[in-house]
């Protein structure tokens, strides 16, 4: 009877979990199988493996064929290497020693591979999700500043168009007595230069004050000289009449 060593399905749609059988070669894909043998999980990266490593090297040293995907299952956890350097020690190419050191060798190797593999995965998983919560943290505030923007005008624009409307009225305001200076500056002028005026005017004026006794005096100087000679003159007309007395 030929056996081979296959996958069969299980889990859920869309979310498959396989194990790994050995099972009749004329059997149904997912029928009755021999042994099984471990599982292979597809859904994790990298992919769980969980074989039972002697078991798996029995049958296939029996001749068990592994399908291509087992196969590939069964290269990458070391089976398909052990059972090739063990047909070496049987046709006396290397010794026991030998085959079991560079098997050693080699799955140090794989899993030294394995682990920067891990590690890799989890550094981009970190940069990932660092990435995912910086753009949604800008998503949030963006909403935040659009919410913001939408209920500010109702409280916070009210103020800000008043002081707009009112900031014309206070510099009107504070124009207004630069205006005013500016108009009454020359009013000062010319109440200051009023006097200049007057006084100009009234110089004259007391000059004329001046002149008019002068004038007077002018006149008046023959009225007292007029009055100083009538009595010489009644006291030539007297004369006569004294001596007619006589």
């Amino acid at each position: 009877m030929s056996t081979k060593i296959r996958l069969q399905r299980g889990g859920r749609k869309g979310r498959p979990v396989y194990s790994i059988v050995v099972a009749d070669a004329r059997a149904k894909r997912d029928g009755r199988f021999i042994e099984k043998l471990g599982t292979y999980n597809p859904n994790t990266n990298p992919a769980t493996i969980d074989l039972n490593f002697d078991s798996t090297l029995s049958w296939v040293m029996k001749g068990a064929q592994p399908t291509d995907t087992a196969r590939a299952i069964l290269s990458y956890r070391g089976v398909m290497m052990k059972k090739h350097l063990l047909e070496g020690v049987r046709k006396g190419a290397l010794t026991e020693e030998q085959a079991e050191a560079k098997f050693e060798a080699w799955v140090s190797e794989k899993e030294n591979k394995i682990e920067g593999k891990v590690k890799s995965l989890n550094e981009a998983a970190q940069v990932s999700k660092s990435a995912r919560l910086a753009a949604e943290a800008e998503v949030n505030n963006a909403r935040k500043a659009a919410i913001e923007a939408a209920n500010a005008p109702v409280v916070e624009e009210a103020p800000v168009a008043e002081a707009t409307e009112e900031a014309p009225a206070e510099d009107a305001t504070e124009e207004a007595p630069a205006a005013e200076a500016t108009e009454e500056a020359p009013a000062e002028e010319a109440t200051e230069e009023a006097p200049g005026a007057e006084a100009t005017e009234e110089a004259p004026a007391e000059e004329a004050t001046e002149e008019v006794p002068a004038a007077e005096a002018t006149e008046e100087a023959p009225a007292e000289e007029a009055t100083e000679e009538a009595p010489a003159a009644e006291a030539t007309e007297e004369a006569p009449a004294e001596e007619s007395a006589e």
